[in-house]
């Protein structure tokens, strides 16, 4: 929706490439196409997705991109008709509207397939305040963000790991689903890497040489954590068990009494003292 066409076709080429362009249905409306077109492409996609999954029964998975430039469509057609317009000019409804098609996913009862969905957004000047991500944060159940820096650093995939969420992952994870370390471990990662991000704050402002050997270690924890837990090559397959491992000894280079997240009984099983 809205893309450009070096956009449309970098989608194209990378299903290609993959060997699965037989079992992708893909609906362009391109940046100079007319702004009504816009407003149905999302919808027309995922009533062939509900028909492919209820009534054929195939798990079907909805990737649409991009969601901003659907919600300016949806301001211009409002400010058209002479509607009163919301916040940054987007119309009152927006919410509501974006609701009922994210809402389009799941299962229903009598079917065994599903319709999954990937709705992609930018974030105009980052701001993730801005009407369209703030919004769709609320009705999703989850978000998954994507940094510059990180992609500066040629980190891939780029993810942001703080402002990143998962509203399901807790019912998912765990003793009879993955490993039962995994949400403490999950929970001890994501403290540490918010304190990396103190420890770089302060650092910009004293440098780094005078931090203490903790906040040190943390720095240096960061830097692992990017380098080698959120960074993996685009022909990885890391599994679940290999990613907690790697979790538990990038764990292991900080400070014992530092892991306040986790028991001392897990500690003693996964900690490895350097």
């Amino acid at each position: 929706m809205g893309v450009k066409n070096d956009v449309a076709e970098y989608f194209r080429r990378s299903f290609e490439e993959a060997g699965v362009m037989q079992h992708v249905t893909m609906l362009l409306n391109l940046s100079n196409d007319p702004i009504i077109e816009r407003t149905l492409t999302p919808r027309c996609a995922l009533t062939i997705a509900e028909y492919l999954a209820f009534e054929l029964n195939m798990h079907i998975l909805v990737i649409m991109t991009d969601m901003t430039s659907y919600a300016e469509a949806l301001r211009e057609f409002s400010s058209s008709k002479g509607e009163i317009p919301g916040r940054k000019g987007f119309p009152g409804y927006l919410y509501s509207d974006l609701a009922s098609m994210y809402e389009r996913a799941g299962m229903i009862k009598g079917s065994t397939g599903s319709v999954t969905q990937i709705p992609i957004l930018t974030m105009p000047n980052d701001d993730i305040t801005h009407p369209v991500p703030d919004l769709t944060g609320y009705i999703t159940e989850g978000q998954i963000v994507l940094d510059r820096a990180l992609q500066a650093q040629g980190i891939y995939p780029p993810v942001n790991v703080l402002p990143s969420l998962s509203r399901l992952m807790k019912d998912g994870i765990g003793e009879g689903f993955t490993r039962a370390d995994h949400a403490p471990l999950s929970n001890q990662l994501f403290a540490s890497y918010a304190k990396v991000i103190d420890a770089r704050s302060l650092a910009s402002v004293i440098g780094e040489e005078e931090l203490s050997d903790t906040d040190k270690k943390y720095i240096e924890f960061g830097r692992q954590f990017e380098n080698t837990f959120v960074n993996q090559g685009f022909t990885e397959n890391r599994s679940i068990d290999q990613s907690l491992d790697l979790g538990w000894k990038l764990l292991s280079t900080l400070p014992r009494e530092e892991l306040d997240r986790v028991d001392d009984k897990l500690l003693d099983q996964y900690y490895q003292a350097t």
